[in-house]
């Protein structure tokens, strides 16, 4: 079991560092663990302010992840509008929204129940 916390926190690690780079904003960890019924562990929240960071934003956290964890994402949607792009790494689950898409569809109030740790930026 450690070794999959580790693999997990390794990856949550990678995920951040692909956000940072391209100056994703709102970044919120929400820990579902101790929900019941949930399909992963982990939602990773942002945004960006337009289709393109949207996109940039997914790329660099492919890449990152990819070259740093060797981890490739099961299932990518969403990247045609940019609006909303989910990419999903099974246990961990990264939403990349436009700001106003976001707060139109309040992920983090429907998981109101989820521990959030929110990540400051220095940007």
């Amino acid at each position: 079991m450690a070794k999959a916390t580790s693999s997990t926190d390794q990856l949550i690690t990678n995920i951040l560092k692909g956000i940072e780079d391209v100056k994703g904003q709102d970044i919120d960890i929400l820990d579902l663990r101790e929900i019941e019924n949930t399909v992963c562990d982990y939602f990773i929240i942002c945004n960006g302010t337009s289709n393109t960071q949207v996109n940039a934003i997914v790329n660099s956290v492919q890449k990152v992840v990819s070259k740093e964890g060797k981890d490739k994402p099961w299932h990518v949607e969403g990247t045609d509008n940019g609006e909303w792009v989910l990419i999903d790494y099974v246990n961990v689950v990264v939403h990349v929204f436009q700001k106003h898409i976001r707060e139109y569809y309040d992920i983090e109030g429907l998981w109101g129940d989820a521990k959030v740790t929110s990540i400051s930026t220095n940007y």
